[in-house]
């Protein structure tokens, strides 16, 4: 399993991770922020909870730093959205973010989520999409993902479906990554959705340890957080 953990692209973000974090507040405010732009407990105030169920997966906080930080970086730098949306090596720096990660506790080796809610300024989010399209029309042949003592190569990246309620959004962006193990030999596949909504954008990451092609982000868990956004929203 550690080796399968190395081998792999890593996943949130995330596409996604960084500073932040997922800190808890006490009194989290009504998420409605001026000019849509909202705080670490607006976002946590819509975000999914730990030990809130997703679909068939459960819902849990980091306990420091999300996944996929500034360790994480991209060769051509192009290509940096499909690795780490961490402000400290993209291009745009979020005002505030929180992570979530859901899985089934009791399988090792099952499917896991990772969830990050960001809030930008300045109409970053949309930048942050522009982006993700850029990585996609420049990336499609792969990437060499560059970690701290270790490198990942993603043998491809190509478009993916987009959930049902896609069109709900402002902008909306799925990729199927294909990532080498270290041989060359084994291939291992991870999903990235990335959903925007005025300044809020909500990434979603999965992938499994091990060979299986997972078809997707699983929708339910995209589904649960969305409604949960939209309705703190409202």
């Amino acid at each position: 399993m550690a080796t399968l953990v190395c081998l792999a692209g890593c996943g949130s973000d995330d596409d996604g991770g960084g500073k932040g974090g997922a800190a808890q507040s006490p009194t989290p405010s009504r998420p409605a922020a001026t000019g849509g732009v909202l705080t670490e407990a607006q976002l946590t105030a819509v975000a999914l909870a730990d030990g809130e169920r997703a679909g068939g997966l459960t819902v849990s906080a980091y306990d420091l730093e999300g996944p996929l930080g500034d360790a994480y970086t991209a060769d051509p730098a192009v290509c940096q959205p499909f690795v780490s949306l961490a402000g400290d090596v993209s291009d745009y720096e979020p005002v505030a973010q929180v992570h979530r990660k859901a899985e089934k506790p009791e399988e090792m080796l099952g499917v896991t989520v990772d969830v990050t809610l960001r809030s930008y300024g300045n109409g970053e989010a949309e930048k942050v999409m522009q982006s993700l399209d850029a990585a996609g029309r420049e990336c499609a042949g792969g990437l060499t993902e560059e970690r701290a003592i270790a490198r990942a190569t993603y043998e491809k990246a190509e478009p993916a479906a987009l959930p049902a309620f896609a069109d709900e959004a402002d902008g909306a962006k799925a990729y199927r990554f294909t990532v080498l193990d270290v041989k060359g030999k084994l291939k291992l596949y991870e999903y990235l959705t990335v959903l925007r909504s005025g300044s809020i954008t909500l990434a979603f990451r999965g992938e499994i340890l091990g060979t299986e092609d997972i078809g997707g982000v699983p929708e339910d868990v995209m589904a649960a957080q969305w409604r949960k956004f939209r309705a703190g929203q409202a």
